[in-house]
């Protein structure tokens, strides 16, 4: 448990990480979450009007979700405490309450409580905390990384409003990172760095939208980097790498090396190999291609190239891109893994794409046909014009089939294969269709 008066001495700040120097002091140093944070938000909107209820903040790491806490703090004047879910007990909770209580009394100021990773309560720990929270005699601000709905009392988040932070965009991080080398008292103004743009592009792209992780790599890299002759330190892309313990990925998701990854990707699947098509989706997904655009390409795969053959493979992958969508990183690689390895494994054949390309050809090349009479739609005034009589209703004969004409001069654009599911199609259509010779 800590209070924070916010008076640190200089000494004391100079021997923190760089991320802790450059946390936002501010809402105008607090960048990247305009949705929760901006001017017009109902976060501002009740701080300014000095109405703030509790609330539970939650989100992925270094998103500034502690950070803004304490801007808060600052800009209400409350009194300001600090504790963690994993290490504080029932005891400590009843502590703060009373110290609460009587700050209210005798000077009239409110105490906030900041309580990190709010998501290893235990209910009995929050049913202690509930009562004062609904009197008001502290404003509570829990912190998580993890859902709130699934981990938090319902009574706790009843009576707070949730906010959720999104990882950091790019734009966002760049910003960050020009502060950080910038700061001369705060940050690493004081040293002279040439960083590369490879350099600056591995730690923005792997720094994941995490603005802790991107300092602590910068700080990291520039500390760890030897002087030249001139004075410079040189953060070129092999100190990003070891700075960040991540290899640069030779990725560009704007250029050739998309669209060479995303087709090899493509090529391993249809060539039934799961390794290799593991292989290009993990370098595309290290490099931040963005999973649903992967998983709409397995999707194609499925039909194009895995189609009769398998037709649950549209399905399964059709229910990958949903799930993709609902879970998001880093959980979907597994939901893709599974996905790619289920096309790649799964018999081929590409009929049912032949067959449409056929038809589209015939449609513009081929003879013009018009639908015959006993399939039209006999509704309204069609019955009259003698629409749909003559027409057959399959399901009135045995095998649910009948003999019966659907267009002149059929031709045959669907030639099922013998591959997997599709040998039974084959089977039960050659069959139909033989019948139809001996009418």
């Amino acid at each position: 448990m800590q209070q924070t008066d916010f008076m640190t001495n200089s000494a004391k700040q100079k021997n923190k990480p760089l991320a802790a120097r450059m946390s936002p002091k501010s809402f105008e140093d607090f960048l990247g979450q305009e949705n929760i944070a901006g001017n017009d938000k109902l976060l501002r909107r009740s701080i300014e009007a000095d109405n703030l209820g509790s609330m539970i903040f939650f989100g992925p790491p270094g998103t500034g979700k502690s950070a803004l806490a304490r801007i808060i703090a600052l800009k209400t004047k409350s009194y300001f405490e600090e504790a963690n879910a994993v290490t504080i007990g029932i005891a400590e909770i009843r502590k703060i309450i009373e110290a609460a209580k009587s700050r209210t009394e005798l000077y009239g100021k409110k105490t906030i409580l900041m309580l990190d990773e709010i998501h290893h309560f235990n209910r009995s720990q929050q049913d202690a905390l509930l009562p004062d929270v609904e009197r008001g005699v502290i404003t509570l601000i829990g912190i998580t990384t993890e859902n709130p709905f699934f981990y938090i009392n319902a009574a706790i988040i009843s009576r707070s409003i949730v906010f959720e932070f999104k990882s950091l965009p790019k734009e966002a991080l760049s910003t960050i990172l020009d502060n950080a080398l910038k700061d001369k008292e705060n940050g690493l103004g004081n040293y002279t760095v040439k960083m590369s743009d490879d350099a600056r592009k591995h730690l923005i792209l792997n720094a994941d939208g995490d603005a802790r992780k991107l300092l602590n790599a910068l700080e990291i890299g520039v500390l760890s980097t030897k002087v030249n002759e001139q004075g410079i330190r040189i953060f070129d892309i092999s100190t990003a790498q070891e700075s960040m313990q991540k290899r640069a990925v030779l990725y560009d998701r704007s250029g050739d090396a998309h669209y060479d990854h995303i087709s090899a990707f493509i090529k391993s699947m249809r060539g039934s190999d799961p390794d290799a098509s593991l292989y290009w989706m993990a370098k595309m997904l290290s490099a931040g291609e963005d999973p649903r655009f992967i998983a709409r390409r397995i999707i194609i795969a499925a039909s194009e190239d895995v189609g009769m053959a398998d037709p649950r493979a549209l399905m399964f992958a059709e229910s990958a891109l949903r799930a993709v969508e609902f879970i998001g990183m880093p959980e979907a690689r597994i939901i893709l893994s599974q996905a790619a390895v289920y096309v790649a494994s799964a018999p081929k054949s590409n009929s049912t794409y032949l067959a449409i390309e056929e038809a589209l050809s015939e449609v513009k090349n081929g003879k013009a046909r018009s639908v015959p009479n006993h399939l039209k739609d006999a509704n309204l005034d069609g019955e009259q014009l003698g629409h749909g009589q003559g027409y057959k209703y399959p399901h009135d004969f045995e095998g649910h089939f009948v003999q019966q004409d659907y267009w002149d001069d059929p031709v045959e654009f669907y030639k099922p294969t013998k591959e997997g599911y599709e040998a039974r199609i084959r089977e039960r259509l050659y069959g139909l269709r033989q019948k139809k010779d001996k009418k």
